[in-house]
């Protein structure tokens, strides 16, 4: 059986599990809790950047990082499930990568703080990392992509978005909903639509 290794807070460990949710696969994934900040942790060999997610498959190859793992996990169900085929593949590859750099962004402004200590902290690096997520966020709340209908398989790039916006949700107390109706609604949405969001909500 292939095994996840992940944490329950990081963003892209969530769109992984939420993509093997939606696509049937999860009672075919253990996954393993990981300490990235541990040298003794395993995930130091299986990934040499040492980050999550990471996917061990049971012949031993692993396979990082999420991006990667979702398509190989579509793949796994039959392919064209969360990642359309041909030119639609596209918009949906953009809004994970929108995604993707909204969650790295906001991760980027959660270590400065963590691993710095405070007089070794850059504001003007912390503050660079947020413009990009307001950028994004702009983007976005001017045209909002479509929303999930009940009982339909969202695609990865609506996967993705929904879990950038709970991490700013969990690691920035929800800032971000003030100024960004449409996509507080959009969230909504997918909440409703898809109950492996509020499976693999992070408490911490």
């Amino acid at each position: 059986m292939p095994v996840l290794r992940s944490s329950p807070p990081s963003p892209f460990g969530r769109k992984i599990k939420i993509a093997a949710h939606v696509l049937g696969l999860m009672e075919r994934i253990t996954v393993e809790p990981t300490d990235t900040k541990d040298p003794a942790d395993t995930i130091r060999s299986q990934n040499p950047l040492g980050k999550i997610p990471a996917l061990v498959l049971d012949d031993g190859t692993v396979l990082y990082d999420s991006r990667v793992i979702a398509e190989y996990l579509d793949w796994l169900a039959g392919g064209g499930q969360i990642l359309p085929e041909g030119e639609a593949r596209f918009p949906v590859l953009r809004l994970q990568a929108l995604a993707d750099g909204i969650m790295d962004a906001g991760i980027l402004q959660i270590y400065e703080a963590r691993f710095r200590p405070e007089e070794r902290r850059h504001a003007e690096w912390v503050a660079y990392q947020a413009d990009k997520v307001a950028r994004a966020l702009a983007t976005l709340e001017a045209d909002p992509p479509a929303r999930v209908a009940p009982h339909s398989v969202p695609d990865l790039g609506q996967i993705a978005l929904a879990c950038a916006l709970g991490y700013l949700d969990l690691r920035f107390a929800g800032a971000w909903r003030a100024d960004h109706p449409k996509l507080v609604a959009w969230l909504d949405a997918f909440e409703a639509a898809v109950p492996a969001f509020d499976k693999t909500r992070p408490v911490g």
